[in-house]
């Protein structure tokens, strides 16, 4: 968590051509955390301990998993807390199991077109694994980490499981390309509302130029809360544009409601900045590589009420 997006076709005979002098990206996809979660869950009727979750599953986990562990305060405990109060949570997330192998091949040749459209691409390993019910999603350079059941158990995003699963790990990978290029603004502690939406809407955007899915702006209630009021949800955003309270544009969704219009905003942003662009090789660089918000938003071509399309694929 694309869009129907004319530069899908204007690119299309360049990564064609592109594709076969370009050497495939196949990064590490690690599933096994979610195997062993399950397998204890199984053997435990659903009820593993708080110990035997530290013990048989985060204490012998991945690279991957220890790092959601030390990042995101994951224990034994927070999980079983989590599934005491939520079981719902970890019985669906066996669906998004189900689609997990077809999210491998998918995403391997998704690579393959983003390497085409940013060549400097890198590719550290991607973890899925379960979680105390978020986050999911994180990502720096070392890396993307997907919480199963967080990401299954959002009820506004795409509803097809296997096409979420592709949009939400592209759209995490540019987070990774941007921690990479520019660590010193990814890492920013207190980031601007203009800084963190152009981040978010960098991601949001990329995604789906290479994987080709449903953005996760076409879902949730974006468009009903958007629609014909463009002029004045962007006009509200420049008054808040240089604030680091984010409580109302950024980080305010839960599972079961829709938020978050900044990303909204600063898709929108990215967007104009790539279709003004002549050089849309140049624009996709100086999109992951932004390390000016100011200048970049000043050079977008987008104001306040700008007819920057976001389609609902059906």
């Amino acid at each position: 968590m694309a869009f129907f997006h004319v530069a899908l076709v204007s690119l299309a005979a360049t990564v064609t051509v592109l594709t076969a002098a370009v050497a495939p990206a196949q990064p590490v996809i690690s599933t096994v955390d979610v195997t062993r979660f399950y397998a204890l869950y199984a053997s435990t009727g659903g009820h593993p301990t708080a110990e035997e979750l530290q013990r048989d599953y985060i204490d012998v986990g991945s690279g991957g998993l220890h790092r959601l562990a030390t990042e995101r305060r994951v224990t034994g405990a927070s999980i079983a807390a989590n599934l005491a109060k939520h079981p719902e949570e970890y019985m669906n997330a066996k669906r998004c199991m189900v689609v997990l192998p077809n999210v491998r091949m998918r995403l391997l040749t998704v690579f393959q077109t983003y390497v085409t459209l940013y060549p400097q691409a890198q590719f550290p390993p991607i973890t899925i694994a379960v979680s105390r019910g978020k986050p999911a999603g994180i990502a720096d350079e070392s890396g993307v980490i997907i919480g199963l059941e967080a990401l299954c158990g959002v009820q506004w995003m795409n509803p097809n499981m296997e096409e979420r699963f592709v949009h939400i790990i592209t759209h995490e990978y540019t987070h990774v390309q941007q921690a990479l290029a520019n660590p010193t603004f990814y890492n920013e502690a207190n980031p601007t509302l203009l800084d963190r939406s152009l981040a978010e809407g960098a991601a949001e955007f990329m995604a789906e130029l290479a994987s080709g899915e449903s953005g996760e702006l076409a879902y949730g209630d974006f468009a009903s809360r958007t629609r014909g009021h463009e002029l004045a949800i962007d006009k509200a955003f420049v008054a808040d544009e240089n604030s680091t309270d984010l409580s109302n544009w950024i980080d305010n969704s839960t599972v079961t409601t829709c938020g978050d219009l900044g990303y909204w905003v600063g898709y929108r942003i990215v967007k104009s900045y790539y279709e003004h662009a002549a050089n849309k090789r140049q624009a996709v660089s100086d999109i992951i590589q932004m390390n000016d918000p100011k200048a970049f938003l000043a050079a977008s071509g987008w104001y306040p009420g700008i007819d920057i399309a976001i389609v609902r694929i059906e």
